[in-house]
């Protein structure tokens, strides 16, 4: 039998999503808010990372855990340079991008650097994250943006798709090598729709900046010359209107709020606009979904539907209406970053997965 503790860490803005798995079972799993005072004291997102590990030791300590018993600490992948999918241990290399912000500074960040600096606190722990959301597999069609100095890059919900994907292939007594998927997958942030073909991810659209449909809080991809014009108008800063796209936009810039059960709720009580923009929403996922669809030479095999607002059978059914002529539909609304990047480590300590090294 294959034992061995497990650490999942996974960092938001606000907070830190900590899971501890033991016998490959979860027996723990909580949320850490943290301060806003040090929030605001650590607006470079590397200097959170002293807080952050001491509430984790902390909560770990008052919870009866021995951190020596971990023999995995996982996290969520940060924006460090495009790899391809695999299980990466958190080495010298990827600490160093992280840090940095090679691609960008997030919170997403901190996850990498929280787990090498608690695995080094245990003796034989492995730091290890799992398809990060640079996870770079496109095609070289799916590169092309329409002018050459731009060109289409992978940030998606990588670890999220990957592991829907592997889930629903095992259902079906399938290898996710054999499949041809469409996976779709609603985050917190932006909404990601990937064409899955033979184990790759050939094209998706790069929610991180708001590319495709609208979302929670994304705008989604915008009439680019009216955003042109809004960028030399003189009314807004740089820092401005990229928070307008990726954080004040979708059901936040129309209805006011980023929760799901709100908008429901303002629709029950006959609000027709609500209901105008939930529905535009899912609109905009199944228009992504039928351009997908033209990715493959063939019908794909399956449309998988990942995230927390599959629990609304309201939208869910929006969508399904769209897009069910196209393949197959499975829902998986429970999935999250905690199972996912555990099965990722289960995976190590069984011997079914190889550990990648940055570079």
């Amino acid at each position: 039998m294959v034992t061995g503790n497990i650490l999942v860490i996974d960092p938001k803005n606000t907070s830190t999503k900590i899971a501890v798995f033991e016998n490959l079972k979860m027996s723990f799993l909580t949320t850490i808010r943290h301060n806003m005072h040090d929030l605001a004291d650590s607006t470079n997102i590397p200097n959170q990372l002293g807080f952050r590990k001491k509430a984790i030791l902390k909560l770990l300590k008052d919870n009866d855990f021995d951190i020596s018993h971990f023999k995995i600490v996982i996290a969520r992948g940060g924006l460090t340079k495009p790899v391809a999918s695999g299980i990466y241990e958190i080495n010298e290399a990827m600490a160093h991008d992280l840090r940095i912000g090679i691609m960008g500074q997030h919170a997403v960040n901190l996850g990498g650097l929280l787990a090498a600096e608690i695995a080094q606190l245990i003796p034989d722990a492995k730091a290890l994250t799992a398809d990060p959301g640079v996870m770079d597999e496109l095609d070289a069609l799916a590169r092309l943006s329409g002018h050459p100095l731009f060109e289409r890059k992978s940030i998606f919900h990588a670890l999220n798709q990957k592991t829907v994907a592997r889930k629903y292939a095992q259902s079906i007594n399938k290898k996710y090598e054999e499949l041809k998927l469409i996976v779709v997958h609603v985050g917190g942030g932006g909404i990601s729709v990937g064409a899955h073909c033979n184990g790759r991810v050939i094209d998706v659209n790069q929610c991180y900046d708001g590319d495709g449909p609208f979302s929670v809080e994304r705008t989604g991809s915008l009439p680019i010359g009216d955003v042109v014009r809004l960028c030399f108008s003189g009314h807004y800063t740089q820092t401005e209107i990229v928070q307008m796209i990726t954080s004040r936009g979708g059901l936040m810039g129309y209805l006011g709020t980023t929760s799901f059960d709100e908008v429901e709720r303002k629709i029950d009580a006959g609000d027709e606009y609500a209901e105008l923009i939930l529905t535009g929403m899912a609109y905009q996922v199944a228009k992504e979904v039928g351009a997908m669809v033209t990715v493959f030479e063939e019908q794909p095999d399956a449309i998988i539907l990942s995230g927390d607002v599959f629990h609304s059978r309201r939208f869910g059914n929006y969508l399904f209406n769209r897009i069910q002529r196209f393949a197959p539909v499975a829902v998986y609304p429970n999935e999250d970053e905690i199972d996912a990047l555990a099965s990722n480590a289960v995976m190590v300590l069984k011997g079914e997965a190889e550990i990648v090294q940055y570079s």
